[in-house]
Order: C-alpha cells, then structure tokens, then sequence
C-alpha cells in the first residue's frame, strides 16, 4: 500500500523532522542517563526530572510558542527540540551530582 500525502502535509512533517531531529541527539544521551537511574534503584530522579521537563515545561512552552506567539505548529515543535535537549542537560547534571549512588534498593 501506498500511502500518498497532500504537499501541505508533506511540509508539515518535513519541517517538525528538521526541527525535532536535533533535540533527539540530545534525548538519546538523556534517556541514557534516566535508564541509568533505573537501574541503579533511584526511580524518584527520573520521576521527577520526567514531569518537570515535559509536564511542567515543554506542555506550557508548546501553548505558549503556537498559540501566543502564533507560531503554530513551528512552535510545537520547536518546544520539543528544546525540552528533549534540556532533559540531558537535567538529567546528566543529576547524574553527575551522585545522590543516585547512595540510594537503597
């Protein structure tokens, strides 16, 4: 089956992958370090970092960028790419910190 799509979805999906692709380098290595949270038996970390970042940041940038800057969709997008990169930034700077090594399992 083929699937064929309107040049205006075609943009669309061309434009949210040129812009999300490069918060995804950085997601990688934050997904990383929430995995190794995990395993070590710290899940509150993760937890945490988790909501703050795509609860409490990215939900209200993404509004904030599309509807009150009418960006629109450019803004939805760019809010991800922006909280996939802070996300490793948070969580890389908690792992760093260590209090993950000292919880109990």
């Amino acid at each position: 089956m083929v699937l064929h799509l309107s040049e205006e979805v075609n943009a669309i999906v061309t434009r949210a992958l040129q812009i999300i692709v490069l918060g995804y380098v950085f997601f990688a290595v934050g997904m990383v370090m929430i995995q190794a949270f995990n395993g070590a038996g710290d899940t509150k970390t993760p937890a945490y970092i988790n909501i703050g970042i795509f609860w409490i940041i990215e939900i209200p940038m993404a509004y904030l960028l599309a509807v009150t800057f009418e960006m629109e969709m450019l803004g939805i997008f760019i809010s991800i790419a922006i909280c996939h990169s802070l996300h490793a930034v948070v969580s890389l700077w908690f792992f760093r910190k260590g209090k993950w090594k000292k919880v109990l399992v």
